[in-house]
């Protein structure tokens, strides 16, 4: 644990009210009855759930940069680097397992992957990217990673199929995990977070990357949102386009769902920026702001107290659901009493969030 000196508000804010969402979207009151932008999308499209990970992979990019961008600048050698990231990166990767693993801890029928582990490796493979390369470099890496696997994925005929499938299941990426990903897989046969879409998702983090290092670039306030701004909207555009050809798709986490949810997460993070450290107001942020400085550890937390939470007699999900039944009782839509009980779920999070705050803790897996 270590205390945290001086932070760039806005992307504090940004990565806890991500996390908050995070939350906000797993734990509903009732899995049948949630709003249809607070599912995951069944397959191709886009909802608001969907563009929680990517978010956090934009995050975690953008951290990279603020975090060894001064390390590199004064010399310091690269190995201790190298040591750190790789000890935090099995840190993190220890932690999902052990959230798969919970309550039951089945070993035999342990899930390998999720979002924990997505973040592991792709803060691995993309923090080693950046102490070694330039951004441009960086740049061209992406692109290479997107149309590589935008070109693979809409070239090569599934196994077994005869032809190129882009469904459920029944896509190149989804055989290659029946293959060669190990433990239980979260669809059966197949792996939202599986081994080619990780691919992808570091692209993700390296357009992350590559907006962290435009906002510590030596240029004014405003050059670096204007900039900002306009990288996001040719992003999300491009991905729209793309998107007619190779569908934005979080299962897949398609070329143009990267694009998309990039750019997305360029511009909210750019109405971050321009009102808290442009215009100096950041009353606002504050609950982010306690939320993002433990962010893993919060998210942690969340499925952890849910294991408690969810026992209580007001739990929404004991099977009487005493919450959801007496919200819908005095006239909440079962949707919006669900949602409303997520947001009090949030809110008993942000209680050790913000103990830990308060205490100056700051803990990093």
């Amino acid at each position: 644990m270590q205390t945290i000196g001086k932070r760039l508000i806005s992307l504090d804010a940004f990565r806890g009210y991500t996390v908050a969402a995070m939350i906000m979207v797993n734990f509903p009151g009732s899995e049948d009855a949630v709003f249809f932008t607070l599912r995951h999308t069944t397959w191709n499209g886009l909802s608001f759930t969907d563009q929680v990970a990517p978010y956090f992979l934009f995050i975690v990019g953008m951290s990279i940069a603020f975090a060894y961008t001064g390390k590199l600048a004064t010399g310091m050698s690269k190995p201790p680097l190298y040591k750190k990231i790789i000890f935090r990166s099995l840190k993190i990767f220890a932690v999902g397992m052990f959230l798969n693993a919970m309550p039951q801890f089945d070993l035999h029928n342990l899930r390998w992957t999720g979002t924990l582990h997505r973040i592991a490796i792709v803060f691995l493979v993309s923090a080693i990217i950046f102490l070694n390369t330039n951004w441009k470099q960086q740049a061209w890496i992406a692109l290479l990673i997107l149309a590589g696997y935008w070109i693979v994925m809409t070239t090569i005929p599934t196994p077994g199929e005869g032809m190129v499938i882009l469904e459920p299941g029944r896509n190149l990426a989804a055989w290659v995990d029946s293959k060669y990903l190990p433990g239980k897989m979260w669809q059966g046969t197949w792996d939202p977070e599986g081994i080619m879409s990780t691919f992808p998702s570091i692209a993700t983090c390296i357009l992350g990357m590559l907006a962290g290092r435009l906002m510590l670039a030596p240029i004014s306030n405003n050059l670096k949102l204007n900039y900002l701004m306009t990288a996001g909207v040719i992003s999300a555009i491009t991905g729209y386009f793309l998107g007619l050809a190779f569908p934005v798709n979080e299962n897949l986490w398609t070329s143009s769902f990267v694009l998309v949810t990039a750019g997305f997460a360029a511009l909210v993070f750019g109405a971050f920026y321009f009102v808290s450290d442009i215009l100096g107001y950041n009353d606002w942020c504050i609950p982010g702001v306690i939320f993002g400085a433990n962010a893993i550890t919060v998210y942690f937390m969340g499925d952890l107290l849910s294991l408690f939470f969810y026992q209580l007699p007001i739990s929404g999900k004991t099977p009487n659901e005493h919450a959801m039944d007496w919200m819908v009782t005095i006239g909440l839509a079962p949707n919006l009493a669900s949602w409303l009980y997520a947001l009090f779920y949030v809110c008993i999070n942000f209680i050790p969030a913000y103990i830990l705050y308060k205490k100056k803790i700051f803990i990093k897996l």
